[in-house]
């Protein structure tokens, strides 16, 4: 069998391009000149570099170490390259090391003149953005420069953690202890008892026993502390479709922007496995996909991103206070003079009572190539009836998996779109059962062995020898975090906004300078595109609310070339 051609056999000129004289000359304004001796580590794993480095003079390698310990070239920059990937553009630690060959001369621009640079010099500034998200694809790929989890590859911690990098954008690499030496090793070195099991090398030498999302994401830098003098012109929670539109929008007209969310970008859309019938998208393409892109650019912009970061509570101005202030879980607090609300939804739960037995391992919320690999060529269970469970099952269906779809209704035409509904009845192993209701679980040890579904019609219980099951039965409103808010919320627990709200905008809620926007939103139309265009339109009711209580707001850096608006 073929190997698969590597992201640089693929798309080297892209990855990898190679800036002439007059383009140099163009960039050096964005940046400063300066010198490394042969030898010198220009960069190095887990630490934060200075920004994006255009070689003048002299060549650098760039290397990661692999699983087995040893240390491997992945690509050697000449005069006219540069170095860096996304981590540059964000400010955030390197994900490999470089290492000047001979001495070196560079430009060194810093992450915020990196994004002016892309703004004023579109064409350009187009090439190097589409070449840093090259470069981390690649690196995703390999699992270059991020963390190493030691763990069996079925251990529901490991497949959590698995899944928070994987959301997140960052390479990651497993160790099995039943299949890979260097998980032995690592074990051994570090005296670890089997049971104690996953553990976490981070880039930067530290070692993590089982941690949490918010420990591993602050081990690799995925997030660090916040600034608690600023105030920013708005801050956005939750970083689903609604979420970063509002971050685009709102960081390219000027405003100073901070994103939070608690586990990571994309929201219910990034866990979908195929998004077909969104806009300018004829082939279709990945949820994570998608928002990987909005995410991206709202940095491109100059939008700050703290994920995770959950907030636990919104307090208004008064009482001595200018300004909102959100509380965050780990104690910290985001100043904003105005907030907007994209937090939405939380999935669903069975109620059958040993779910929770198997949720870490076996009952999945989503259906990514990590669950697909997991249950590739076995019998799965989806329940749900909506375009997230048709787009699911036929992924799932891809991998060689038989899928049984448990529909609580009749049929699957009064709640999913008829291109998935026709695909479905198309493909011999998806069988759809109607009328079905999962009345229990059976397993031991976390491990689910058989679903049993009762037949509406017959009472007949059902039972089937399975492995995995996904569920898809929609979601509650994420709003705990404002029940002492004050806003006002419907019967539901979604926000009310616009007329339900008094005399407002559209979307602003029961309190001035508070918007609600996305699936959040009480009557919202849970649709992606529908999210996305809230995310639009509350940047104009931000600047009217940000002109209305304080004059101009207080602007990020002006760009030096305006953008052109979509």
């Amino acid at each position: 069998m073929a190997l698969r051609p590597s992201i640089i056999e693929q798309r080297g000129e892209q990855m990898l391009p190679v800036l002439d004289a007059l383009e140099i000359e163009r960039v050096r304004r964005f940046g400063e000149c300066r010198s490394f001796a042969k030898g010198t580590a220009i960069a190095t794993i887990g630490q934060v570099s200075p920004g994006l480095m255009i070689i003048l003079a002299g060549n650098v390698e760039v290397t990661h170490v692999d699983k087995s310990g040893q240390r491997v070239t992945i690509v050697t920059h000449g005069p006219g390259q540069f170095l860096g990937e996304l981590a540059q553009l964000a400010g955030r630690p390197a994900l490999a090391d470089a290492t000047a060959l001979e001495p070196v001369q560079a430009l060194i621009i810093p992450p915020d003149r990196l994004r002016a640079l892309m703004i004023a010099e579109a064409e350009l500034g187009e090439r190097i953005m589409r070449a840093l998200i090259i470069r981390r694809i690649g690196l995703l790929e390999t699992g270059s420069g991020g963390p190493i989890i030691v763990g069996f590859a079925d251990n529901g911690d490991v497949l959590r953690l698995q899944s928070f990098l994987r959301r997140n954008g960052q390479p990651q690499q497993l160790l099995n202890p039943d299949t890979d030496v260097e998980a032995k090793a690592l074990i051994d070195r570090f005296h670890v008892d089997p049971g104690q099991l996953p553990i976490v090398l981070c880039p930067s030498g530290q070692l993590l026993r089982n941690p949490g999302e918010d420990e591993l994401a602050r081990c690799i830098g995925l997030v660090g502390p916040i600034d608690p003098d600023r105030v920013y012109d708005v801050a956005v929670v939750g970083a689903g479709p609604a979420g970063l539109a509002a971050a685009v929008y709102a960081a390219s007209e000027g405003l100073s922007a901070i994103v939070l969310d608690s586990r990571g970008f994309g929201g219910q859309a990034g866990a979908s496995a195929r998004i077909e019938n969104y806009l300018g998208f004829p082939t279709g393409i990945t949820g994570l996909a998608l928002m990987a892109r909005a995410y991206n650019q709202a940095q491109k912009f100059g939008a700050e991103m703290a994920i995770p970061d959950e907030v636990s509570a919104l307090k208004a101005p008064g009482g001595g206070a200018a300004h909102f202030v959100l509380q965050l879980r780990d104690g910290e607090r985001v100043t904003t003079r105005s907030v907007v609300v994209a937090s939405g939804a939380r999935y669903r739960r069975l109620a059958v009572a040993n779910l929770h037995e198997f949720e870490s391992s076996s009952v999945h919320y989503w259906a990514s190539p990590l669950e697909a690999k997991l249950c590739a060529k076995q019998d799965v269970a989806l329940v749900g009836a909506g375009n997230s469970a048709g787009q699911a099952a036929v992924y799932l269906a891809s991998q060689g998996a038989k899928v049984w779809m448990l529909v609580r209704g009749p049929s699957l035409a009064a709640t999913m779109s008829r291109y998935l509904v026709d695909r479905i009845e198309s493909l011999p192993n998806i069988e759809v059962v109607t009328g079905a209701q999962v009345s229990g679980l059976e397993g031991s040890n976390g491990i689910l062995a058989a679903v049993r579904w009762r037949l509406a019609a017959t009472g007949q219980d059902v039972r089937q020898p399975i492995g995995h099951l996904f569920l898809f039965i929609g979601a509650d409103p994420n709003t705990d975090w404002l029940k002492s808010s004050g806003i006002a919320l419907d019967a539901k627990g979604f926000v009310l906004t616009g007329e339900d709200a008094g005399d407002r905008h559209l979307l602003e809620t029961t309190q001035r300078g508070v918007f609600a926007i996305g699936d959040v939103r009480a009557k919202s139309i849970k649709r992606v595109a529908a999210a996305v265009g809230d995310g639009a339109q509350v940047v104009a009711a931000l600047h009217s609310y940000l002109a209305e209580t304080a004059g101009d707001p207080v602007t990020a850096p002006t760009p030096l070339a305006p953008a052109r608006s979509a």
